[in-house]
């Protein structure tokens, strides 16, 4: 049973996950024409309101996106569910716009607080349009996802990202709109997308909203607030404090580590979209918890492999996909793919929070690790700039990780396998140790990268019942 419920996210998973690839591919091959039509003060400018209006559409929805999935599998019926999805729908509607009307209102104090200018205010007012836009396009797609319609949720995807690619390369490369046309083209595609899919889903999208079954979505989303404000202060406050300590110049060159970084993001991108739907769908808690169990262990094998392969190719993909005022970007890499491969980690963890339904505590642990976050920043970035920035970022997801572990365990405990992680984690980050000691050359790194299976064999990761499987699969091959 618990091999069927893996397939079942694997395959979901899969899907998500090659329609992530295709839209996270095009975003760094865009790289080549941002890094040569901007200036290293436009890419960090765009960069950080980019970083701000994905944080800023997790506060928004006050938890509702996430209550959504819970209660829209607590529902009994068809009707039941009907109430759910028109009753978030019109939620993230109204609040959407709030934030899009009071952050115009306020661009110019925005802009001078992010870039102690005022001169970037429509930039501002352009990324909030992106920020309407991207709320209400995702409480749209969402539809797919607890359908578990993943061809369609990824054909919709492609179509978002084709449109904002022309779109972008007309504005940045052909008419030189610089850094507001990168946004403007962002939105774009977003936009046209979200227009078609509130035709198609017209006849489900009914003047219909349940006090009573929000004021209970409240109660389960409102605590992810303050977690999300927290969230905020991690994912921003790197670049906030760079471009006000080491200057914007700096803040561009993290932000293309930044952008290879995100490659670990996809396995984020493609569990996150199927997970809350598969997790939730269990009805069983003992089958729950075995097959969470295994869903973290392969998780986080997946990423620690992916986070050498980028930690030692980042020399050759920052050169292939940037000038080389952009070189130094590579040496922020490891830390922040480490760093990413825990905060996946804690998303697959904080489940069992809202499975129990517990979610009042998820801020403790969120709101320790952005204080972590916050003086490590000013400890680290005065003396090392962008080194120190994603230091400070890896350990503050590892706080992250480590809180929400002891929290999830209190209310819904899952017997997570503890050895296999700490080698498959261990194994990762000592062949990464390894290849950028000896400096070793692009061969060198793909062969380190390509060995880390085997390392793990004579180390007993392997179940008996794993290895079985794989000689059948290599004499199925032969």
């Amino acid at each position: 049973m618990i091999g069927n419920q893996l397939w079942r996210l694997a395959k979901h998973s899969a899907v998500y996950g090659m329609g992530a690839v295709v839209a996270r591919l095009i975003g760094v091959f865009l790289l080549p024409v941002v890094t040569r039509y901007l200036t290293r003060a436009d890419v960090g400018a765009v960069e950080t309101l980019m970083s701000l209006t994905v944080v800023l559409v997790i506060v928004l929805r006050m938890g509702i996106s996430m209550a959504f999935f819970r209660f829209y599998f607590d529902a009994e019926d068809d009707a039941g569910r009907t109430t759910v999805v028109r009753t978030s729908f019109w939620f993230t509607m109204v609040m959407a716009t709030v934030g899009l009307v009071i952050g115009s209102i306020l661009a110019t104090q925005i802009s001078h607080v992010l870039f102690a200018t005022d001169s970037r205010a429509n930039l501002v007012r352009a990324a909030l349009v992106l920020l309407w836009a991207q709320m209400n396009y995702e409480q749209l797609t969402s539809l797919f996802r607890v359908e578990e319609r993943s061809v369609s949720y990824v054909a919709a995807t492609l179509a978002n990202v084709i449109i904002t690619v022309a779109a972008t390369i007309l504005l940045v490369a052909v008419w030189h709109e610089g850094a507001i046309g990168v946004i403007v083209g962002n939105f774009t595609g977003t936009l046209v997308v979200y227009f078609v899919l509130l035709a198609y889903r017209r006849f489900q999208l009914g003047l219909e909203f349940d006090r009573g079954l929000f004021r209970q979505m409240q109660r389960f989303g409102l605590p992810l607030v303050p977690s999300g404000l927290a969230l905020w202060v991690i994912d921003l406050s790197d670049r906030f404090f760079l471009i006000h300590i080491k200057g914007l110049p700096e803040t561009g060159v993290y932000s293309v580590g930044v952008r290879i970084s995100t490659a670990i993001l996809l396995v984020l991108i493609a569990l996150r979209t199927a997970w809350p739907a598969f997790a939730f769908s269990i009805k069983d808690d003992d089958e729950a918890k075995r097959t969470y169990g295994f869903v973290l262990t392969y998780v986080l094998y997946l990423c620690c492999w992916l986070s050498l392969a980028l930690s030692l190719l980042a020399p050759w993909l920052v050169r292939l996909l940037a000038t080389p005022r952009f070189y130094r970007a590579e040496e922020v890499v490891p830390l922040l793919v480490f760093g990413g491969t825990a905060f996946i980690g804690f998303n697959v963890m904080s489940i069992g929070i809202g499975r129990a339904k517990k979610t009042q505590f998820n801020w403790v642990v969120t709101g320790a690790a952005a204080l972590v976050n916050i003086g490590l920043n000013l400890l680290l970035i005065p003396p090392y700039g962008m080194i120190g920035a994603a230091v400070s970022t890896l350990l503050a997801y590892l706080v992250m990780f480590f809180g929400m572990t002891i929290r999830a365990q209190q209310v819904f405990p899952v017997p997570y396998q503890w050895k296999r992680i700490a080698l498959a984690a261990a194994a990762a980050v000592a062949l990464t140790v390894l290849g950028k000691s000896l400096d070793v050359p692009l061969a060198g790194a793909v062969l380190l990268s390509a060995v880390y299976p085997l390392i793990l064999l004579p180390l007993g990761f392997y179940l008996p019942v794993e290895l079985r499987r794989l000689r059948g699969l290599v004499f199925s091959a032969r």
